[in-house]
């Protein structure tokens, strides 16, 4: 299906001693969500300082930004060198679909947003499914407290939720962005929960208060799955 494409994770994101021996790290979990049949897949950790040169961006047909505890509006060199590369994609027209830190420029108002979330689509958002059910809500697992504060003019909202006013965006035909997490697990997430605990980022009340409200609802895993895919992949 995917036969002779070209992606690249840019991996934003310290892997844990955990994600690593269950996932093969978030480069696994992104790869076992967008991965098909006769692709190749790369990572670059971006967040180490390492990126694709010119000629290497020229191989990839698209780019997966990856979400991170680092802030996205943060003065980090490695950040000011990620946008750079945002910048130079765009003038490209590659794909790129940015997740979570990937999506984000700012602090959020509302504080931390973690748990299964209810996301309302915009009506022009019913481009990006083949469904013949026209779908207006989806769930998806947040976590977060920085969000989108501002749009470029020619971007365009296509879904939002009762706490976070952009939860996914477009800009033109090659750009989205997701402010959820559609490669997550609830398993990752109480995983999160408690590396957030450990660093002291979340309160230990607030961690078993997620923790105990989780339950076993899981978000729209398949959904996720085909729109990521379908829009990285120029099926849309």
């Amino acid at each position: 299906m995917g036969a002779g494409k070209r992606f690249a994770v840019l991996l934003c994101a310290e892997d844990s001693d955990y994600v690593k021996k269950r996932y093969g790290g978030y480069y696994g979990v992104y790869v076992d969500m967008l991965a098909e049949e006769g692709e190749t897949w790369d990572v670059f950790k971006v967040a180490n300082g390492e990126f694709p040169d010119d000629e290497q961006i020229g191989r990839f047909d698209g780019f997966v930004i990856t979400g991170s505890c680092n802030d996205a509006h943060g003065n980090d060199v490695w950040i000011c060198d990620l946008i750079s590369l945002l910048k130079k994609l765009d003038s490209l027209n590659k794909k790129v679909l940015g997740i979570c830190f990937g999506h984000q420029t700012g602090r959020a108002i509302s504080g931390w947003d973690i748990g299964l979330t209810t996301i309302h689509l915009s009506p022009s958002s019913s481009n990006l499914f083949s469904s013949s059910k026209i779908l207006t809500t989806l769930s998806i697992i947040e976590c977060h407290r920085d969000e989108v504060r501002e749009l470029p003019p020619k971007a365009e909202v296509i879904a939002w939720s009762e706490k976070t006013g952009v939860e996914m965006f477009r800009y033109g035909d090659h750009i989205m962005g997701i402010q959820g997490h559609p490669e997550y697990t609830q398993d990752i997430l109480i995983h999160l929960v408690d590396r957030l605990r450990q660093r002291t980022l979340i309160t230990d009340s607030y961690a078993d208060e997620l923790k105990a409200n989780m339950g076993e609802v899981e978000p729209d895993k398949d959904v996720w799955k085909k729109l990521c895919t379908s829009f990285l992949k120029g099926r849309l």
